[in-house]
């Protein structure tokens, strides 16, 4: 809302005591060109510029925007530079505690500054997810009459949770989550310039590292973390901010874990293994390490398909399909949410029957194939339906198998080269058991009582 006595009197004292306002708070940036990342939402001409004023007026005015990013990828901060560096009123309103009373009063006076003074007014709304249809469907006269210009943020998607009527009159833009080159260029500004700690402590490499783990692209828990861990280096006198200080002062303690190094394949190699070995509680583990190290969730989920196609196979069918839902869930939702649909997969994978036959089944039949174990298909089996394939044999002879009873026709399938071969040999483990006798009672369908060979 816009400031009083009260929030005058705040603003003063943050001005003499640097210190009464979070780290975050101070490193915002005043100007579009501080943003760290987002670059594609700041190029010359973007909605975000106009907003500012950059680029002209002009009959086509700036128009309203909903910022949409997973939670600390900036968008309080942009509409905070844009409250800094706009001429405009500026009044901002957060979805958890306003509703249609407050948005109306904005509105109001609005429409009163426009009239008596020619000042148009930015209206930011934070969560407006959090808003009802009744509470958004206040917003679109201001919007549309351009009363008001809005810049709404949400971390859930629009399309779900934003009116179709307000999405239409409003510019979406997807704020991306910041790359950990951006947060170590955020956190080393902060430890630096003066607003921050102005060089009153030095972070390490290995600290350094462990905050960006703990950020998860998030620039406001880092450089949260990051104060904490100042505060507790300066406590005990110490210059620099240990690891183990910092792991005091966010109780999070570092996992050795090098996403590019031995330690990636090792702690992924032993989730597989935990899982093929069905120890749940291993693989759980070795799981929330790789989590808790910052290890991308799709590489995770990719690990877990292969798992339910190399491990379990036909002993648990419906292993594959849950491996891939958690995958494709996992790609929708990102972390920290990410995590709990991963730890259903690898439940799910870990207490499975096992069966690798599949596995054995293609090893062995690639093996024959580049053994040169190949030959010509069976005549009856060729592409018969082109002119000629008559006169050269193709097709001659090939029942048809649902014209059978048990839809099944005793007829050579495999090349001469590895007829009767027998590739996939099924356990007796979980659902495979069943197949097996199945299989067992086609085999003897197909062979007509030759001996298999192989």
């Amino acid at each position: 809302m816009e400031p009083d006595l009260f929030t005058a009197a705040a603003d003063e004292r943050a001005e003499k005591d640097p210190s009464a306002r979070p780290l975050a708070v101070r490193m915002r940036p005043r100007t579009l060109d501080d943003v760290v990342g987002q670059q594609h939402l700041l190029r010359p001409g973007a909605p975000l510029r106009r907003l500012v004023g950059e680029g002209g007026g002009g009959p086509a005015g700036p128009s309203s925007v909903i910022l949409w990013g997973p939670p600390g990828t900036g968008k309080t901060t942009l509409a905070y530079v844009v409250s800094q560096a706009t001429d405009k009123r500026f009044v901002e309103l957060s979805a958890i505690t306003a509703g249609v009373k407050e948005v109306r009063a904005v509105i109001d006076g609005a429409r009163r500054s426009s009239g008596a003074f020619g000042k148009d007014t930015v209206l930011f709304l934070d969560e407006i997810h959090r808003f009802s249809k009744a509470q958004q469907d206040s917003l679109l006269p201001a919007v549309e009459n351009r009363w008001v210009t809005l810049i709404a943020a949400t971390t859930e998607n629009p399309h779900f949770s934003v009116i179709s009527p307000l999405l239409s009159r409003s510019l979406l833009l997807t704020l991306e989550p910041l790359t950990e080159d951006d947060l170590r260029g955020l956190l080393r500004r902060a430890v630096a310039e003066e607003q921050g700690l102005a060089g009153a402590v030095a972070v390490p490499d290995d600290t350094e590292e462990h905050l960006l783990r703990i950020a998860g692209g998030d620039a406001r828990r880092a450089l949260t973390a990051l104060e904490a861990g100042a505060g507790a280096a300066l406590a005990k006198g110490e210059a620099e901010i240990t690891l183990s200080t910092l792991e005091e002062a966010v109780d999070r303690a570092a996992v050795r874990y090098d996403k590019d190094g031995d330690q990636h394949y090792d702690v992924a190699s032993a989730l597989i293994k935990s899982i093929r070995g069905s120890d749940v509680d291993a693989a759980l583990h070795y799981l929330a390490r790789m989590v808790e190290a910052g290890e991308d969730p799709r590489f995770i989920a990719r690990r877990l398909m292969i798992s339910a196609s190399e491990d379990i196979g036909m002993a648990d069918p419906t292993a594959l399909p849950t491996a891939v839902a958690a995958a494709q869930a996992v790609a929708m939702i990102g972390f920290p949410e990410a995590a709990i649909t991963l730890s259903h997969a690898t439940i799910a994978l870990a207490l499975a029957p096992k069966s690798n036959a599949a596995v054995v089944a293609i090893g062995e039949a690639q093996a024959d194939i580049r053994a040169g174990l190949a030959g010509p298909v069976p005549a009856h089996l060729r592409d018969s339906h082109y002119q000629g394939a008559k006169r050269l044999g193709h097709g001659a002879g090939y029942q048809y198998p649902h014209d059978l009873p048990g839809g099944i026709a005793a007829q050579q399938y495999a090349p001469d080269a590895v007829d009767g071969k027998r590739y996939y040999r099924p356990t007796g483990h979980g659902a495979e058991g069943r197949y097996a006798e199945v299989l067992e009672r086609v085999r003897r369908r197909l062979g007509d009582g030759r001996e298999p060979r192989g």
